[in-house]
């Protein structure tokens, strides 16, 4: 008697999960491209930000000014402010700030410059600061000293 009531349980579980699994509509995940003329327009085959889900992915920026085209190429402080006027803009123009950042990635080509980058985003971001990792990589495209890109949560 206990086995079949264990048994019958048993199936009416699967039952109900196997409703539960059927009946769902399959959600399709589409993606926006998000561009803006307030940001360097991208140098390769690859959009300045994608937004899928809730989730927004900001392509890695580097210190080129949009309005001229041209890299800033005095310090290391000046490169990193201009890479992130560059990924704010960007979240500016999906309707976001920098405060809905969750994770962003630095790479630099000199390691001795994270405190004076690490100043900058002082600057940029407050508590609760983004997710972030930091890199040394042995070059960037256009001989640049510094690349961001970043992960933006969307109605979160």
């Amino acid at each position: 008697m206990i086995n079949s009531k264990i048994i019958s349980i048993f199936l009416f579980t699967i039952l109900l999960i196997s409703i539960l699994i059927f009946s769902q509509e399959i959600i399709k995940m589409t993606k926006e491209i998000i561009s803006t003329e307030n940001a360097p327009q991208a140098i390769g085959p690859y959009s300045q930000a994608v937004k899928a889900g809730n989730l927004m992915f900001i392509s890695g920026q580097i210190p080129l000014d949009p309005n001229t085209g041209d890299l800033v190429s005095e310090s290391i402080e000046d490169q990193a402010k201009q890479v992130l006027d560059n990924v704010k803009s960007i979240c500016e123009a999906s309707g976001h700030s920098l405060d809905d950042i969750v994770k962003i990635s630095i790479f630099l080509t000199d390691l001795s410059n994270f405190s004076v980058v690490n100043d900058v985003m002082k600057e940029y971001f407050s508590e609760p600061y983004p997710a972030r990792a930091t890199v040394e990589v042995s070059g960037l495209p256009l001989g640049v000293n510094v690349e961001i890109e970043a992960i933006v949560l969307i109605n979160g």
